[in-house]
């Protein structure tokens, strides 16, 4: 969902913050169609990447659940802070859950504008 439109390999999606992470999948039928990961940064400070839902899933409430997994899963911690850099059309859904935009961030690509965006967890 991510990584295949752009060529990029199976297993791209894997960093060295794979054993300070965690992550969740929503599956139908045994198919993946939503994924997300977070790991853990500093103290109190996390990061959600690798967010996906299938094409056909999106605003279904597929997203929410993944996302409210990963936050759930920073409050399991006493995370106080998550960000993330969210891809130019996904900004309206971190918008509806409380992400702010801080800044805008890198180009993926040279073509897949993303911005900073963080939401403070109480």
């Amino acid at each position: 969902m991510l990584r295949k439109p752009w060529q990029q390999p199976r297993g791209s999606e894997k960093d060295e913050l794979e054993e300070n992470a965690a992550h969740q999948a929503a599956i139908l039928n045994n198919k993946i169609i939503a994924v997300g990961r977070i790991h853990f940064t500093e103290q109190n400070e996390a990061q959600i990447r690798y967010m996906a839902v299938d094409r056909e899933h999106q605003s279904k409430g597929t997203g929410k659940l993944i996302l409210d997994a990963l936050e759930q899963s920073a409050r399991d911690r006493n995370i106080s802070k998550i960000f993330l850099h969210a891809r130019d059309n996904a900004v309206v859904f971190y918008q509806s859950n409380q992400y702010q935009i801080t800044e805008p961030s890198h180009i993926l690509y040279g073509k897949i504008q993303h911005y900073r965006m963080e939401k403070a967890l109480h």
